[in-house]
């Protein structure tokens, strides 16, 4: 602990050094950029809405606090030969000098945009207060008294077009009284574009809406009128009414190549099929069935051309995993003066068989193995665009530290998995109209792993079916497990491992999880973020949100069935099914987290959650697979996983009576861009989980209103990640902070102790 207190403390010499001297390379007559600041005068224009105008910032603060990067650059020697400067230069950064060009500008981009929201008189100053040579720039924003709407007026001389708005008039931006907010007479432009988009108007676009604003004299009133302009088409440019388009025809192109000229006369096409009035045309072979395109299709011959159903046909096409692009295309057909449309749905094949191979090194409490699992993938299998997926998987771990004499003192896992996933909804009896409208896929899978270790001999079989499907829009996923089905087997367990734990004191936890065991249950998980399909970095979204949500049930229908037919049991009063006790249980969790942009490279990040499971019926203990556990890279930090809890329980070197029934966790961190594709992170975690029941191998560890609140570990760390674009990798350090277990030190943040305390983790993804 010492040893990294005298590393901190020279860091923090050597930077204290280097911010000495943070005008280094500002050359003479030049100035540092050293801090920028908006002031308004009015509490509704936020300084923070102008920060994105504001053309030249200071160097960057790691964690909105130390020029890190500046330090770093500044600690380099001027000459670029040796190899140490070079470094000093990549991973630092050159200090920003101060241009009163990129001030000029941001002044006005500022002045522009506080005059759109409504305030025509406002004014924008740029002060500079100079220090040696440091400058710290201030921009004034005086905004004046904002500019109302007194009068709101229509311009609409085509009545067909001034239904669709009447009909659409609810959702209108606009309304008597408001500020002439440049922006939201932008969005209602393209509010009505969109509602027209979707009613036939092919060729409109929000350029035929315009505004003029007639001020009253003497007072910041503004009299406001929406004028639409007649089409004008690219040839004589004579004024002429928006035409509403019709779908004509529709037709399949199954083999484009995107790389080639886009004209469809360049098209390389062999032969073609008609499906119910649909032309399919294709180069070789048509490798998927006519009904999979036709029921992706959202538009049909004869309806009116909406924009929207056109995004949903893409969003269908996306969906197939045997095609890699989709394009539509429409061109304008000319008939007894109607406006039609031909539709052409372009679409381009992917490689449809694959096989991969994966290797994997794994620690588990410092016992060293390897893994090894390859893979093979069909994405058309019936030319229904069916992915089909096949796994093999082999593992080796040697184990140490164990208590007795065993045969062997290694641990082999031996796994196959095999799942088949059809992109529509798969229910016996429905008709196929309503299952088109369901746009779910249906995921049929099989597994099973078998395990040997030195103590037992465990297999694990399942099958499940599901249904997944999620609203872009709206960016929703949820997910049904409609049956899945788990059978733990336990063939052989060594005598020495069934005296020494099982037959034990009587452990019942540890006794429940070691039988065979049938577990069949239905679930439902619904999954909310608010940024939709974006990136999850901080350089690249705002203010973000997620809500996920679980809930599952088992043993029900088997309970029933005991019940009513009058089922065998077992010794422990548990029903059997083919001499198999069955699992009984329901379990909820949810989650909720947000990230909160401060600036463009700092945010700060929080989640809580928590969840429940309870057993009833034909059982006294939720399986371990259900069961929670606390500690860990996604929990609190400052402890190993499964080493925290259950309550003040302080643990018995066994992780199975480290598991609760009950869990709550919570999290926030400040995040940072260090430098390169290096983040780090300041984090405070707290949580802890708790038993339904008063279980004697778990003393303390029972949940009570009363304690409860005196049980929440809590931990602090610091933490770094290398941010690939693809995936994270993520290195946290925790320290135990406030601890609940019996007998520990409840206050470790007093008096740390780095051996004692500290918990090292590393994962992929960040932990929320």
């Amino acid at each position: 602990m010492k040893k990294v207190l005298r590393l901190a403390l020279y860091a923090a010499i050597v930077l204290l050094g280097a911010s000495c001297s943070s005008t280094k390379y500002v050359p003479e007559g030049f100035y540092l950029l050293d801090e920028v600041r908006i002031h308004t005068d009015n509490k509704d224009v936020k300084p923070s809405s102008l920060s994105l105008y504001v053309r030249q910032n200071p160097n960057a603060k790691w964690f909105s606090l130390v020029k890190t990067q500046l330090y770093v650059y500044n600690m380099s020697g001027r000459d670029s030969t040796r190899w140490i400067n070079r470094i000093l230069h990549r991973m630092g950064d050159a200090p920003v000098i101060y241009s009163e060009d990129e001030t000029e500008r941001t002044r006005d981009e500022i002045g522009k945009a506080v005059r759109n929201m409504g305030y025509m008189g406002a004014t924008v100053a740029a002060v500079p207060s100079y220090k040696g040579k440091k400058v710290k720039l201030t921009y004034r924003v005086t905004t004046g008294k904002a500019y109302k709407v007194r009068t709101l007026n229509y311009d609409i001389p085509d009545e067909k077009i001034r239904n669709y708005m009447r009909q659409d008039s609810a959702k209108t931006y606009l309304k008597e009284g408001m500020l002439l907010d440049v922006n939201l007479l932008d969005l209602e432009r393209q509010r009505i574009t969109d509602n027209l988009l979707r009613n036939g108007y092919y060729k409109f676009n929000k350029d035929y809406l315009t505004y003029t604003a007639d001020t009253v004299r003497n007072t910041f009133l503004v009299d406001l009128t929406l004028h639409l302009s007649p089409y004008r088409g690219s040839g004589d440019g004579q004024a002429q009414t928006h035409r509403q388009y019709t779908i004509d025809k529709v037709n399949f192109v199954t083999d484009y190549n995107v790389l080639q000229s886009s004209a469809l006369s360049s098209i390389e096409v062999n032969d073609s099929v008609h499906y119910k009035g649909y032309p399919i045309y294709y180069k070789d072979n048509l490798y998927l069935r006519p009904r999979v395109l036709t029921n992706s299709l959202q538009f049909t011959p004869g309806s009116l051309y909406n924009e929207y159903d056109v995004q949903r046909t893409y969003a269908n096409f996306g969906r197939l995993q045997a095609l890699k692009y989709t394009n539509i295309r429409f061109f304008e057909v000319q008939r007894n003066d109607s406006a039609l449309l031909n539709a052409y749905v372009m679409l381009t094949k992917s490689k449809h068989q694959s096989v991969s191979f994966e290797l994997e090194g794994t620690n588990s409490a410092g016992d060293l193995g390897a893994a090894a699992s390859v893979s093979f993938q069909h994405r058309n299998l019936f030319k229904g665009s069916e992915l089909f997926m096949v796994k093999l998987r082999g593992a080796y771990e040697a184990v140490s530290g164990l208590q007795g004499s065993y045969r062997d003192e290694d641990y082999t896992e031996l796994g196959a998995e095999t799942t088949i996933n059809f992109p529509r909804f798969l229910f016996p009896f429905l008709s196929s109209d309503f299952r088109r409208k369901i746009r779910a896929s249906t995921e049929f899978g099989l597994q099973y792993n078998y395990q040997f270790r030195p103590e037992f001999t465990r297999i694990v079989a399942s099958g499940s079916w599901s249904y997944k499907w999620g609203m872009q829009q709206s960016n929703m996923q949820h997910r049904i497990d409609l049956l899945d089905i788990n059978y733990l087997y336990m063939p052989w367990i060594s005598q020495e491992f069934e005296e020494q734990y099982l037959e034990k004191d009587e452990n019942y936890i540890l006794k429940y999880n070691y039988e065979d065991r049938l577990i069949v249950r239905t679930g439902y998980s619904f999954v909310y973020n608010s940024a939709g399909r974006a990136l999850m970095n901080n350089t690249l979204i705002g203010d973000s949100y997620s809500v996920r949500f679980n809930i599952e049930s088992a043993g029900n229908l088997l309970y029933l069935l005991g019940r009513t037919v009058g089922m065998k049991k077992n010794e422990n009063d548990e029903y059997t099914l083919l001499n198999i006790p069955f699992a009984q249980y329901v379990k909820g969790d949810i989650d909720f987290a947000k990230n909160i942009m401060i600036d463009n490279r700092n945010s700060l990040a929080f989640h809580i959650g928590g969840g429940i499971a309870v057993p009833y019926g034909n059982a006294t203990v939720v399986p371990l697979e259900k069961r929670y556990f606390s500690g860990g890279a996604n929990s609190v930090r400052g402890w190993s996983v499964r080493n925290l809890g259950p309550g003040s329980f302080p643990g018995d070197g066994n992780f199975l009576n480290q598991t609760g029934d009950i869990k709550l966790d919570a999290s926030i961190e400040y995040r940072t861009r260090l430098f390169w594709k290096f983040r780090g992170a300041v984090f405070v975690d707290a949580g802890n989980i708790w038993t339904l029941r008063d279980y004697k191998d778990q003393p303390g560890g029972q949940f009570r209103f009363n304690k409860f609140y005196k049980q929440i570990a809590v931990a602090y760390g610091l933490g770094l990640r290398l941010d690939l674009d693809f995936f994270v990798l993520r290195f946290d350090g925790g320290m135990k902070a406030v601890n609940p277990a019996q007998g520990a030190e409840r206050y470790p943040i007093i008096h740390p102790d780095f051996g004692r305390d500290f918990a090292f983790h590393f994962a992929v993804g960040y932990p929320f």
